[in-house]
C-alpha cells in the first residue's frame, strides 16, 4: 500500500506513504463524497480508506500541490527501489486504484484525482508478488478452504485461491496474486505492534494468560490503536479499553489485548465460510504460545501452527519456482492447537460484548 512520489530523475519527492499514515482520512471520506464507494470496491477490491492510494493520492493534491504537480510518477516503495516505473498486476491491486477485471488502472478514480495513467507504474509481466501473496504461499495456504492467519508488525487473515472473475466480498479486501489466482481477506492495523506496545507500556504482566478465564478480568479492548481496517474501514476508530477498576492488572489488560484480537480475526472469518483451517503464522503470533491458544479460542476453531520461520520470503521463493515449472515442497505444520470447550460460552459472550461496544462507538448513525 506504499506510495512515493518521484521526478522524472527519479528522485523521491516524498517520505514512503505507508499504511499506517492515517493523514488522509478527510481525503478518504471526500472521496466517498463524491463516488460510490461500494462500486469502487467492486471494481477495485479495495477501499476508499488512507490505508490505499486513492486517499492517499486526493490527500497530496490537496496538501501538497506542487508536489503533486512536480510527481513524473507515483509508485510503490518496492518499485521505487527497483528504479524502474512498472509493476505487476498482483503489485498494483494492492493500491486499492486498479480495475481487477481490465487489469488496467480505474479510469473513473483516476478522473477524480485529476491525474493521468502514465503518471503510474506501467503494468508488465514481471514476476513481482504482494507480500499477502507471498506469505499465504510460504505457509502454503493456497485454496479458498485454508487461510493463513498472520500476525506479523499488523495482522491479517487471507486465502489464495484461483479465480478467473474476481468478485470482492462486503468488508474484506480482494487483490490479484498473479494471473490466475486472487488473495482475499481482512486486515487489522494491530498486531506484533500491540505486542510491542503492551511490552514497553505495560509493568510485569508475564504469567499463564491461555488458563485465565475471559470473564477474570471485567474488560473489553477495542484493538485499534492502529486505527480500523477490516471489517469496518473507519479511519476515525480509536483503541478502547473498557471496565478498568483499581484492581486491575497489568496481566488483566495483556489478556483482553490478545482476545480483542483475536474476536476481530473472528468476524473476518465470519465473511469466509469456505475456510475449513487457519494456519497461524508470522512472528508476532508464533513468538507466545498463550497468544496462539487465545485465537483459537476466539475463533471457536482449531489452529494449526506453521513451521515456516518467515513465511513471505519462503513464498517469495515458492512463487519463483513454482513459475519456472517446478513444485516447492509442502510448507511444513509443527501442530495443531484445539479451543478449548469449556470456555467457548465465555468467549462468545466476550465477543459479543466487545461488538456492542464497536456498534456504540462507532456503528453509523
Amino acid at each position: 500500500h506504499s506510495l512515493v512520489a518521484v521526478d522524472e530523475d527519479w528522485n523521491a519527492l516524498t517520505p514512503i506513504l505507508g499504511w499506517r499514515d492515517r493523514r488522509s482520512a478527510a481525503a478518504a471520506e471526500w472521496l466517498a463524497r463524491r463516488l460510490d464507494a461500494e462500486a469502487i470496491h467492486a471494481r477495485t477490491g479495495g477501499f476508499l480508506h488512507p490505508s490505499f492510494w486513492p486517499a492517499k493520492l486526493a490527500w497530496l493534491a490537496e496538501t501538497e500541490p506542487e508536489t503533486f504537480r512536480r510527481a513524473a510518477w507515483f509508485v510503490s516503495f518496492a518499485d521505487y527501489l527497483r528504479g524502474s516505473p512498472e509493476t505487476s498486476p498482483s503489485m498494483a491491486s494492492t493500491s486499492g486504484l486498479l480495475d481487477l477485471t481490465t487489469r488496467g488502472w480505474d479510469e473513473e478514480l483516476l478522473a477524480t484525482l485529476g491525474l493521468d495513467a502514465e503518471r503510474l507504474p506501467r503494468l508488465a509481466a514481471v514476476p513481482l508478488w504482494s507480500d499477502a501473496a507471498c506469505s499465504n504461499a510460504g505457509a502454503g495456504c493456497t485454496t479458498r478452504e485454508r487461510a493463513a492467519l498472520m500476525v506479523g508488525t499488523s495482522g491479517a487473515f487471507r486465502v489464495l485461491y484461483e479465480s478467473e472473475r474476481p468478485q470482492p466480498k462486503p468488508g474484506l479486501f480482494l487483490y490479484l496474486a498473479d494471473e490466475r489466482h486472487v488473495v482475499e481477506g481482512g486486515a487489522l492495523s494491530d498486531g506484533g505492534n500491540l505486542y510491542g506496545w503492551l511490552e514497553r507500556t505495560l509493568a510485569d504482566a508475564s504469567g499463564p494468560l491461555a488458563e485465565r478465564d475471559p470473564r477474570d478480568h471485567g474488560l473489553i479492548f477495542l484493538p485499534f490503536l492502529g486505527g480500523e481496517r477490516s471489517t469496518g474501514w473507519n479511519p476515525h476508530a480509536r483503541g478502547a479499553i473498557h471496565g478498568l477498576t483499581f484492581e486491575t492488572t497489568p496481566l488483566d489488560l495483556r489478556q483482553a489485548a490478545y482476545e480483542g484480537v483475536g474476536f476481530r480475526f473472528a468476524a473476518v472469518a465470519d465473511l469466509l465460510p469456505d475456510v475449513r483451517e487457519i494456519v497461524a503464522t508470522g512472528g508476532g503470533l508464533l513468538r507466545d504460545p498463550d497468544w496462539i491458544q487465545i485465537m483459537a479460542d476466539a475463533l471457536a476453531r482449531p489452529v494449526s501452527v506453521s513451521g515456516v520461520a518467515e513465511a513471505s520470503l519462503r513464498g517469495a521463493a515458492v512463487l519463483g519456482l513454482e513459475r519456472l515449472g517446478h513444485e516447492p515442497p509442502d510448507a511444513p505444520i509443527e501442530k495443531v492447537v484445539e479451543p478449548r470447550p469449556e470456555r467457548a460460552e465465555a468467549y462468545r459472550a466476550a465477543r459479543e460484548e466487545q461488538q456492542r461496544l464497536y456498534d456504540e462507538l462507532y456503528a453509523p448513525a
